[in-house]
């Protein structure tokens, strides 16, 4: 039982760990924290995706679907080892599962076979979803293995858990087949072994994303005009995941090209903020300005340069 590990927190465990992370975009921020409770955290939980290709897997646990609104994990890992961090909080991806088996986790115990669906799992574990087909052939390469070991240990070190403390999907709500392709047994003696070998060095300090406000504006006055939807300006990806989460983008628009939504988003981002004439040069015509975006990034864990 412990606190939720804060993301700066959890991205230090993970990178002093050795795994290789991705930060998507708004990570920090995205999560399910208005629908229900997140913490004590008890575990992490291992699941498969039933999916192929990793962009499309990482956007489908990002945003959900119709039936069940993301992020749907914390963390997708790919088939590489790469992790892509998607959400931090409450994230739909445990649903209801056994409270025999919770009790076995939090004792770290060997859990008995589940039976029932009647405890909330998405306020316990920490969840992790691995790109696989999960129809036992889809091979799990051994760079995807050794990154489900380290995150588990980093997480579990972090806590000061045992490897007991990570579970299956399918050791925890009745029915479900995931992961299938190899043993949580086994992957739980990776982690111990893991687990054995001394503390990992001084933990890094996290890097935050960098928006240039110079590049921001020159891509927010031309892409309107380009046709399609190219990409001039990376940074510009960071602004929409903030926009989208403010409520002013939608998410089909979240695509690094700061075309005609983009513009009118943070407009209404600049006119949320009574910016209309006040922002010299910037009367909420939806091109960023210093104080505008400098109140975006502040609320949205994002920094700036020139």
């Amino acid at each position: 039982m412990a606190t939720p590990l804060a993301a700066d927190r959890l991205l230090s465990a993970l990178l002093a760990e050795d795994v290789k992370v991705v930060q998507v975009p708004g990570w920090r921020t995205r999560n399910r924290n208005h629908v229900g409770p997140w913490g004590p955290a008890h575990g992490v939980m291992i699941h498969h995706t039933v999916t192929r290709g990793t962009a499309r897997t990482v956007a489908l646990c990002r945003d959900g679907h119709t039936s069940l609104p993301g992020p749907l994990c914390h963390g997708v890992i790919a088939k590489d080892g790469t992790v892509h961090l998607v959400g931090h909080g409450r994230a739909n991806h445990a649903g209801l599962g056994d409270p025999d088996v919770l009790r076995a986790v939090i004792a770290e115990r060997t859990a008995p076979v589940d039976n029932e669906a009647s405890v909330d799992g998405n306020r316990s574990f920490y969840g992790f979803e691995c790109e696989n087909l999960g129809d036992g052939i889809d091979p799990w390469p051994a760079a995807q293995l050794r990154a489900i070991e380290r995150v588990s240990a980093a997480i579990c070190r972090a806590h000061g858990w045992g490897p007991l403390s990570v579970i299956g999907h399918l050791e925890w709500q009745p029915g479900k087949p995931d992961p299938l392709g190899f043993s949580m047994g086994d992957m739980r003696k990776r982690i111990g072994g893991r687990l054995s070998l001394p503390v990992p060095g001084p933990l890094p300090i996290p890097a935050r994303p960098v928006v240039s406000l110079s590049r921001l504006q020159r891509a927010f006055r031309l892409d309107p005009s380009k046709p399609g939807t190219p990409v001039s300006y990376g940074g510009v990806v960071v602004v929409e995941t903030a926009l989208v989460d403010e409520g002013l983008l939608a998410k089909r628009y979240l695509d690094g090209h700061a075309g005609t939504a983009t513009v009118t988003a943070y407009s209404a981002w600049q006119e949320a903020l009574g910016h209309r004439g006040r922002e010299p040069g910037q009367p909420a015509d939806g091109v960023p300005g210093a104080d505008s975006l400098a109140r975006l990034a502040k609320k949205h864990a994002f920094d700036i340069t020139t």
